[in-house]
């Protein structure tokens, strides 16, 4: 399975941005979703997951109330919306897939990562 993550770009504070990971090539049936992080100089961070059927969502703390994971299992892809952007959300945004359909928040039960796409929270 091979991930690929768009919609990064640059956004003021305050502004929304949405990002979307797909699998052109074979479709992730059945597994569950998520979103990881990684700032300039940290630790790659968890930031959103959902399962298969998409009726369990988690999201870190510093996410939660601003950030939704939705997915269109039609089109086998997983969306990040991002609304009241931060300049501490910049960061690489990848997106991952487990061979499950649950959720999790730890990386190591990722399987299949994509690329990434970065945001940059600026003005």
């Amino acid at each position: 399975v091979q991930l690929q993550a768009s919609g990064g770009g640059l956004v003021q504070p305050g502004g929304s941005l949405s990002l979307s990971c797909a699998s052109p090539r074979r479709p992730y049936s059945g597994y569950g979703t998520g979103w990881f992080r990684r700032a300039p100089g940290k630790e790659r961070e968890f930031v959103a997951a959902i399962t298969w059927n998409g009726d369990t969502t988690l999201y870190s703390d510093s996410v939660k109330g601003r950030f939704t994971i939705s997915r269109d299992n039609f089109n086998f892809t997983t969306n990040l919306r991002m609304s009241s952007l931060k300049p501490e959300d910049t960061a690489v945004y990848l997106c991952a897939a487990l061979k499950r359909p649950t959720v999790a928040t730890g990386a190591q039960w990722y399987d299949f990562w994509g690329q990434g796409t970065l945001v940059t929270v600026s003005s």
